[in-house]
């Protein structure tokens, strides 16, 4: 019996409606758009048995980026493989603070050096990268990472959107001799023992753990960050929602000023930053 898209639309309810069109679209080669317009496009069966595939490890608890290969973030697509941590909407804020700091701070040189450390795949310094270059702020992105499998992501991602990202293979500040005026990280910080952590089995531990109180990662980084930061420079963090005051805490133990912490869109505590004396 032939079967339609708006069919195959029917028969699996189950599955978030954007997933499926987004499946659909990735194996018919269409966009969303075409897709929505033509329930009546019947499949084959090379198509049926790819999306037969899909749905399977869709309901696996896969997710749909490792799928498809590709994520949004603040309107670019990045490549995503099992390699590196999926972008997630929250961590947008990280790059829009860093970019309120990076138009306002006063530049040594005229030069602005921005480090994404531990970078993944790479999301976070080629959106930087892209916004300072359209609007034409006199900037060097750099981003580190331990990974080479994920830095051969980083790099494939910076080429596809044309922008010019100096990389460094290093762990945390351990192989970086360059001083920075702004360094923005999204590290691991899961505790080990985090419930939800079932859930995201399919992204790479190493990228979302940080020991029993998810912190090992931070208690590295803010202090580390030190060497690496110019005068006046700031350090930017994401966090998981119920560790604001702990990470607050590591950062006045060290001297920052002007510490803060600034909510992402759902309302929770994401972001933390200070700045070097």
């Amino acid at each position: 019996m032939d079967m339609t898209i708006g069919d195959w639309m029917r028969q699996h309810k189950d599955i978030d409606r954007l997933d499926r069109e987004l499946i659909l679209a990735k194996t018919l080669a269409l966009t969303r758009a075409q897709i929505i317009a033509r329930p009546e496009h019947l499949l084959d069966d090379d198509s049926l048995r790819w999306l037969a595939s899909w749905v399977e490890r869709l309901r696996n608890g896969e997710p749909l980026a490792y799928l498809t290969g590709v994520k949004e973030f603040r309107g670019l697509t990045f490549e995503v493989t099992p390699d590196v941590l999926i972008p997630r909407p929250e961590t947008e804020l990280l790059v829009e603070l860093a970019i309120d700091l990076a138009i306002t701070r006063e530049r040594v040189d005229n030069k602005l050096r921005i480090l994404d450390l531990g970078t993944g795949s790479g999301a976070i310094a080629v959106a930087l990268a892209d916004f300072l270059t359209e609007t034409a702020a006199v900037a060097e992105v750099y981003a580190s990472e331990r990974s080479t499998a994920a830095l051969g992501v980083a790099r494939r991602n910076a080429a596809n959107h044309d922008v010019s990202v100096q990389w460094l293979e290093s762990d945390w500040f351990r192989d970086i001799t360059t001083q920075f005026d702004l360094i923005v990280c999204n590290p691991p910080y899961v505790a080990t023992n985090d419930s939800h952590l079932a859930a995201l089995r399919h992204e790479p531990s190493a990228a979302l753990c940080a020991g029993s109180d998810g912190l090992d990662a931070l208690a590295i980084i803010v202090p580390g960050a030190h060497a690496n930061l110019l005068p006046g420079g700031w350090l930017l963090v994401e966090h998981g929602y119920n560790q604001q005051t702990a990470v607050q805490s590591l950062f006045a133990e060290q001297g920052y000023e002007h510490i803060s912490t600034e909510r992402d869109l759902g309302g929770r505590p994401r972001v933390t930053l200070g700045r070097e004396p």
